[in-house]
């Protein structure tokens, strides 16, 4: 598998990864975030941060704690951020901290400012000598780190504050916590109103759809891969209206080739600018090239659409940009 999904998923897949020639810096797993809504009075926290009654303004001491249950105590907004996830890197650009932002994944390419950032190296198992350099206060870590990665950054005594996301909720939530965090709750509010308005936008273009006439939707975001439920990649295809062939699988799985066309898709999807490793094919060259496949309606149809991988695959604020897309490849008359 190549280094191309900037944005990509959990630690599990990282396991997986391993096992189909991901090199030690795969496709990020970024995810975002905390369990419960991060506001003044709910927050993914030990203690909740307080408010303004506004509840725009930050009141410090705050205690907040991340993904893995760690707990952290902040007497004032961070000033210096590291970030080794793509997704989070969108987030913190996104509420305005373009400069406490100080170093960046090698693979952080939106927006264009974070390719100015001093690179810190890889997304799993970052450069430990070129972040302590940095003198972070706050370092993000999406899934792709690995729990004892993080663990042994935190025995360098740096702050490294690991998110995950498997829904869009777990995502906005995220962006709202760390709206909290670095004292950008206006505009963090603002980034989720935006998401919000996008997932009510497909959500009234589909919603009249009948059963009968949705569409089975079959995603590729790497050669043989694909995602069954309990992941933000299945989630936007429903939201979208559609019925995610692999639907009955768990989490980032790989293909059965048989299967895919015994469920026959109705559209298939895949992720632009991907190119598998031994035979130099792109994705669609793959999937147009496949046995029997041409049997596949939507190969009949030719329904199959490529995305952007970056939205489709990464986990921060321009996740809707990509529900969005999947719901016009889906429904292409329904959708503008």
């Amino acid at each position: 598998m190549k280094r191309y999904l900037w944005g990509f998923v959990l630690a599990a897949m990282l396991a997986v990864m391993a096992a189909c020639g991901a090199k030690d810096d795969a496709p990020e797993a970024s995810g975002s975030g905390a369990a419960a809504s991060p506001s003044a009075t709910a927050s993914a926290s030990a203690s909740s941060p307080a408010a303004s009654p506004e509840g725009k303004e930050t009141q410090y001491p705050i205690t907040v704690q991340d993904a893995t249950g760690q707990s952290f105590t902040f007497d004032k907004a961070p000033e210096r951020i590291v970030s080794t996830s793509p997704a989070e890197t969108e987030m913190l650009f996104a509420l305005g901290l373009n400069d406490q932002v100080v170093g960046v994944s090698d693979y952080d390419n939106y927006p264009e400012e974070a390719t100015t950032k001093t690179k810190v190296g890889g997304v799993t198992k970052p450069n430990e000598e070129a972040i302590v350099g940095l003198t972070p206060d706050l370092v993000i870590t999406g899934i792709s780190m690995k729990e004892d990665v993080v663990a042994k950054f935190r025995d360098l005594k740096l702050n490294v504050y690991k998110t995950d996301a498997k829904t869009l909720d777990d995502v906005m939530n995220g962006i709202l916590q760390i709206g909290v965090i670095t004292n950008r709750q206006a505009q963090a509010e603002a980034v989720v109103a935006s998401m919000k308005a996008d997932v009510q936008k497909v959500k009234d273009a589909v919603g009249g759809l009948k059963q009968e006439e949705k569409k089975k939707v079959y995603v590729e975001f790497s050669p043989g891969w694909t995602v069954g439920k309990g992941e933000f990649m299945d989630e936007i295809i429903t939201l979208a209206g559609g019925e995610n062939v692999a639907g009955d699988t768990e989490g980032w799985n790989q293909i059965n080739e048989e299967t895919i066309v015994q469920r026959n898709p109705d559209v298939i999807l895949f992720t632009q600018g991907v190119k598998d490793d031994q035979s130099g094919k792109t994705l669609e060259e793959l999937i147009r090239g496949r046995s029997g496949w041409d049997k596949i309606q939507a190969i009949k149809d030719n329904r199959i659409v490529g995305l952007d991988q970056d939205l489709l695959s990464r986990p921060g604020p321009r996740l809707t940009q990509g529900l969005l897309a999947v719901a016009k490849a889906v429904y292409p008359d329904l959708v503008k």
